[in-house]
């Protein structure tokens, strides 16, 4: 009898359901291939005459990077699969890419990343803080860029986003960086610091001269 209880304790033990997931979580694929991901989603910005554009973004996740932008009314499987081969050569696509379940993406946008060895990874539905880096930058975009300026059209929105990009990548910190931007600023240890206005004067660049 006491045979038995042993052996029975014995199976039981190796029956308990394992307390860890078998494979990784969606954050530690997200931290362990950071270098490898691209994120892209669409922000909506509405205009001075109550038109809605849309503007596609593309962020690195390695170090953050603004990596491409565009602006329509009206983003068409087409048009997006043409936006991501214009932001990356053939040469440098990335091994993976994130994004939502919108229904823009298409078959034809789908075929175009399958075709340039990109694997494609859409968030669960309903689940936004599966593509986090890339609703930061829209929330980012619009607290110190869009909620402060009046858009008159594709043009002067375009113009904007890419005096914000420039400003994002080149200047602004980031505490995930170690305070660094994503294109690495060199150190400067002398000179007066002057102050360089961006987006005539909604932030600034400091330097020194």
């Amino acid at each position: 009898m006491l045979g038995f209880e042993v052996a029975q304790s014995t199976v039981s033990k190796y029956m308990v359901r394992r307390r860890n997931p078998p494979s990784q979580t969606w954050k530690t694929f997200l931290r362990n291939h950071a270098e490898a991901i691209v994120a892209i989603d669409m922000c909506v910005v509405p205009t001075l005459t109550f038109d809605l554009l849309l503007a596609f973004l593309v962020l690195g996740h390695g170090r953050r990077q603004l990596l491409w932008f565009e602006v329509t009314r009206h983003p068409t499987a087409e048009w997006l699969a043409q936006q991501i081969t214009e932001a990356f050569p053939w040469a440098s696509a990335p091994a993976y890419l994130v994004r939502d379940n919108d229904r823009a993406y298409g078959h034809v946008f789908t075929s175009r990343i399958r075709t340039m060895g990109i694997r494609d990874r859409p968030i669960s539905p309903g689940s936004p803080w599966q593509n986090g880096y890339a609703e930061r930058l829209i929330g980012t975009l619009r607290r110190e860029c869009l909620d402060q300026i009046v858009i008159f059209g594709e043009a002067h929105l375009r113009r904007i986003l890419s005096a914000y990009a420039a400003y994002y990548n080149q200047a602004r910190t980031h505490l995930a960086l170690q305070k660094d931007a994503p294109l690495r600023r060199a150190i400067q240890r002398s000179g007066a610091v002057v102050a360089v206005p961006v987006l005539a004067g909604l932030h600034h660049q400091y330097v020194r001269i």
